[in-house]
């Protein structure tokens, strides 16, 4: 599975972004760039993520989606033992240059952006 990075282009505190603010995600993405929720179900062990915040440890995680409202989202800690934490919305296509919202686990929306696919 590719590892999509993304990058915090602005929000409250970053109107510039900030690069050391990331996250990493391993997923399966569609012909179009897509999430893939067919590959997410079809998933016998969970999608990595990994928050990385300045002045703080790397949170390890996982990659959820819900069927129930048809919503992503990073869950940080052990699978199985938190909920979602961080909820992606305006995912769209993640090819660099896009942008994906997220609300952080305090409430606060970043816009990242995303600036690889390895």
């Amino acid at each position: 599975m590719p590892k999509v990075t993304l990058v915090v282009a602005n929000g409250p505190g970053f109107p510039s972004g900030s690069p050391d603010r990331r996250y990493e995600i391993e997923v399966a993405l569609t012909p179009g760039g897509h999430l893939d929720v067919q590959a997410r179900q079809d998933a016998s062990s969970p999608w990595p993520a990994r928050r990385i915040w300045p002045g703080a440890p790397s949170q390890e995680g996982d990659i959820l989606y819900d069927t129930d409202t048809e919503s992503w989202a990073i869950r940080l800690g052990a699978a199985g033992e938190s909920p979602p934490q961080a909820m992606i919305s305006h995912a769209g296509q993640l090819r660099p240059g896009e942008y994906v919202t997220i609300r952080e686990p305090d409430g606060v929306e970043y816009s990242y952006r995303v600036v690889g696919i390895t």
